[in-house]
């Protein structure tokens, strides 16, 4: 069977950008720059994004366009005779699943908030009843089903369309209309009564407050959310590799794609922070700054219903755009072990994603006692901490080994591959850091993450979770020096 193809080189920036910008640019970024001292924490945070996603992005290009497969079978196709890099296939389809399994349903949250702001609801609402209004979001299971449904359907109905005719097409509408919406909320927020000093606090940097925030805090705060805004280690970017044509430069090509992923995250927070600024709310709220300091801005702007559903519209656009990015490397995965049709993969995955959404939506009300994490935390955390603090950095370490060691895929072939088409070639003499530096600093943010989400918990729960990552990372690290057998 000829694997299908991209349409227009337009088609595959816009695909792998829309499935790279999602909730963590829009929703993470703002209350992230809010948090480390906005413009300095900016220019730490696109150092990193150069230095550390962008190289990990045209790695996971290059294996998926080289093998011309998806995760599943795509280490297996390139890897050396007695290599075991194809395990990574199953780590890798697993979080993907685990993705969608909590990211659809907050996905619905965006879709329902939309309608909940263009139909009035919130507006001249007291912080109370914005407050009331997510929390009796949270305690209604029959609704969070009804969203996340409605998000799988649609995505998996575009999906099920093709490559070029659904995903290609509705993607770059979806993209066309998500930044439109940018630049218009954008250009709404910075005109408020007292936004300027928004403006400023955002894009002219003030390193007293960077140094206020500590300077630690604000060098790795920056360097996580660099890693992890651009959707790699799971194979998302090497399903388009592998729908991608040699015409063009792989190094080109993700240049652009940060770029545009870029500009999302800073148009976010010109859109969020400013606003906040207007309204003396705080911009560094933490993950409730979508969901409850926002619609309170909302409730007091003139015309807040309006753009408040346009807001939300706007989000609806980033989370579907990564849904069906996610779910197109789903599909992927039947079709390329299994040999199935793209409508039977359609149709027994959106039936095993809704069964496989329900624990996530039940944690928040009818399983809300059950808090795997530890005190105040529930299955959506368990779900996003498997995937965001461990399958995504391993990942993104194995796909760096693969393309650098002897053992792997190799250096020359990864350089042959990266630079194969117009555009860029990608630096031979940066083989030494994509071996031994980069990893490192993976697996530094990796540790990191144990640490700062145990260590509150005390010492011996501290102890056990950081044994359960040393584990799993020595499992990763037995895939990447596994020798291959002599022939």
């Amino acid at each position: 069977m000829n694997r299908e193809k991209f349409g227009s080189r337009l088609g595959f920036i816009l695909v792998s950008a829309g499935c790279a910008i999602g909730l963590g640019n829009v929703w993470k970024f703002p209350y992230m720059a809010g948090q480390f001292g906005g413009a300095a924490f900016i220019l730490v945070y696109l150092l990193f994004l150069l230095i550390l996603g962008l190289p990990i992005m045209i790695c996971e290009f290059s294996v998926g366009r080289a093998s011309q497969k998806s995760i599943a079978s795509s280490f297996r196709e390139l890897e050396p005779n007695g290599t075991v890099w194809h395990r990574m296939g199953w780590i890798g389809m697993a979080g993907n699943y685990l993705l969608v399994m909590f990211y659809a349903m907050v996905g619905g949250w965006m879709m329902y908030y939309c309608y909940r702001l263009l139909s009035g609801e919130f507006v001249q609402a007291t912080a109370i009843q914005v407050e009331q209004g997510f929390g009796g979001m949270l305690g209604q299971p029959g609704t969070l089903f009804f969203w996340t449904f409605l998000v799988i359907v649609l995505s998996f109905g575009i999906c099920s369309i093709g490559l070029q005719s659904g995903v290609e097409k509705i993607t770059k509408i979806m993209m066309v209309c998500l930044l439109s919406l940018m630049v218009i909320l954008a250009l709404r927020s910075v005109t408020l009564e007292g936004a300027l000093e928004g403006v400023k606090f955002y894009l002219i940097p003030d390193f007293t407050r960077m140094k206020e925030a500590g300077i630690g805090n604000v060098v790795f705060g920056a360097m996580s959310q660099a890693f992890f805004t651009l959707s790699v280690g799971m194979g998302g970017m090497a399903i388009f590799g592998s729908y991608l044509d040699k015409s063009r430069s792989l190094t080109s090509e993700s240049v652009y794609i940060v770029l545009l992923d870029t500009f999302v995250a800073l148009m976010a927070g010109l859109i969020v922070i400013p606003a906040c600024f207007a309204f003396g709310l705080e911009p560094g709220a933490g993950p409730g700054l979508i969901f409850l300091t926002l619609p309170n801005v909302f409730a007091h702007m003139l015309g807040g219903q309006f753009w408040g559903g346009l807001f939300f519209l706007f989000l609806s656009f980033a989370a579907l755009t990564t849904v069906v990015g996610v779910f197109e490397n789903i599909l992927s995965f039947a079709m390329d072990l299994l040999g199935w049709s793209r409508k039977k993969a359609v149709i027994v995955n959106m039936g095993a994603l809704i069964v496989l959404c329900l624990p996530c939506i039940l944690g928040f009300n009818v399983l809300a006692g059950f808090e795997p994490l530890g005190a105040g935390t529930n299955i959506m955390d368990l779900e996003d901490f498997l995937v965001s603090s461990n399958i995504m950095p391993l990942g993104a370490v194995v796909y760096l080994m693969f393309c650098t060691r002897n053992n792997g895929w190799g250096w020359d072939n990864f350089l042959q591959e990266a630079g194969a088409g117009q555009g860029l070639a990608f630096p031979r003499k940066m083989r030494f850091y994509l071996t031994w530096i980069l990893p490192c600093i993976i697996v530094l943010i990796y540790l990191k993450g144990y640490y700062d989400k145990f260590s509150p918990q005390g010492p011996i729960m501290l102890m056990i979770w950081m044994l359960i990552a040393i584990l799993f990372l020595l499992f990763m690290t037995s895939i990447v020096l596994k020798r291959p057998k002599q022939k």
